[in-house]
């Protein structure tokens, strides 16, 4: 058989107290919690988009760079004879 024991009311206003503490405190520290996790996914998502963009130029570049490579590589005067050669038998096909 239990015995009722008598408790300070010191005690349980105290402990009631920490209790009421602990809930008060419960939405701002999720509120922090949210806020610092917003804030680093919105950061990784600017490192991304300015690491794309980067790596978008780098790749224009070599697009354009190899475009160029490709045309001084062409000669020129066999493209025109053959060209020409197209060309005048169409015209000649047609007459």
């Amino acid at each position: 058989m239990a015995f009722p024991t008598s408790v300070n009311d010191q005690i349980t206003d105290s402990v009631t107290q920490a209790n009421v503490k602990v809930l008060g405190d419960s939405p701002a520290l999720s509120m922090g919690n949210l806020f610092q996790a917003t804030s680093q996914a919105l950061g990784n998502a600017a490192h991304n988009a300015t690491t794309s963009q980067q790596q978008t130029s780098v790749t224009a570049q070599a697009a354009t760079t190899m475009g160029v490579a490709t045309l001084y590589s062409i000669d020129t005067a066999a493209t025109g004879k053959a060209t020409s050669a197209i060309l005048s038998s169409k015209v000649q096909g047609l007459g």
